[in-house]
């Protein structure tokens, strides 16, 4: 069932500046709650991290390419970002982007560009409006556009510093299959789907977001790896120019053991992810990880830098 949702229409203002919470799920979530269909498939970062009562991100699939790429103009081919003249111009509709490439390329100029990606690549190749635009990565694979990537901020030194993203409700590259919470035959199918090394750091992301009471008005940034056990995650907040900025790093221990248990705890939700298939210990300590992380910088001035940028945010 193919649907169109709030986010998909408006396409004439920034998502910052619309308001809406549940800009790409809010239709989906409507016919699940109707019976209507019996899963919905988002792109993880579009869900909000408190979920409507009596529903569930039911599977994270494997993640795609999480990194954002640079899609140049044809005219611009074989150029970098700082090979781009002055004053170029960039499309994104992203702050957490437009902040962290305003900081690295102060010489260039940002502006919104919403759409689809059919849509964006049109207004960069047939208008002279773009010098490039920023994209994630996994939907240019996903839909086989793989040539059109200038470079990514993994394979390019002047963008190594960058993280992907949390912005608008996290994660870049992974799927979530939501479903009703107590459809417990629906909640078993898609279990399989799971893929327990993407759940833990989304676990851990969605985590960091929640505490940092963050969305598509505010620019954040995420990195997190998952290796022998350890599960490392970065985070950082920027001001809307990118000026001013907070990183900090931690990392807990995620190897535990899967315990087959039966009962109630068997749909215990981590920032609304049930995982059967994910040992608890390692989802709990994957939560705490976000949380912790994330008082850490508003302890350090996440708070200020946040508010003055929801507050300039809503000013422009």
């Amino acid at each position: 069932v193919a649907m169109s949702t709030t986010g998909d229409k408006i396409l004439d203002t920034a998502l910052s500046k619309i308001g809406e919470k549940s800009l790409f799920t809010k239709e989906l979530e409507n016919a699940l709650e109707k019976n209507e269909v019996d899963l919905v498939v988002h792109s993880l970062k579009d869900l909000p991290t408190c979920l409507p009562p009596g529903f569930t991100i039911g599977a994270v699939c494997k993640r795609e390419n999480p990194l954002d790429a640079v899609v140049f103009h044809p005219k611009n081919c074989g150029k970098t970002l700082s090979l781009l003249p002055e004053k170029s111009v960039i499309g994104t509709s992203s702050l957490r982007r437009a902040a962290q490439l305003k900081k690295k390329f102060p010489h260039l100029e940002f502006r919104d560009i919403r759409g689809n990606l059919n849509t964006r690549l049109k207004k960069l190749d047939e208008k002279e409006d773009f010098s490039a635009i920023i994209l994630a990565a996994a939907g240019l694979k996903r839909m086989g556009w793989e040539n059109r990537i200038g470079h990514t901020h993994a394979d390019v030194k002047e963008l190594k510093e960058l993280f992907y993203s949390v912005v608008c409700f996290f994660f870049q590259g992974a799927l979530a299959v939501e479903v009703r919470a107590k459809d417990q035959e629906i909640l078993n199918m898609v279990s399989a789907l799971h893929d327990p090394d993407t759940v833990l750091c989304c676990i851990a992301e969605r985590a960091f977001m929640k505490r940092l009471e963050g969305g598509c008005s505010v620019p954040v940034a995420v990195n997190t790896l998952l290796t022998d056990g350890q599960l490392y995650l970065t985070g950082a907040v920027y001001s809307l120019d990118g000026s001013d900025s907070l990183k900090e790093t931690m990392q807990t221990g995620v190897g535990y053991p899967h315990q087959n248990e039966d009962g109630p705890n068997d749909n215990v939700q981590h920032v609304g992810i049930t995982a059967r298939n994910v040992p608890g210990q390692a989802q709990e300590a994957a939560e705490n990880l976000g949380v912790e992380l994330a008082s850490l910088l508003l302890s350090k001035g996440a708070k200020h830098i946040l508010s003055v940028a929801r507050q300039l945010n809503d000013a422009c």
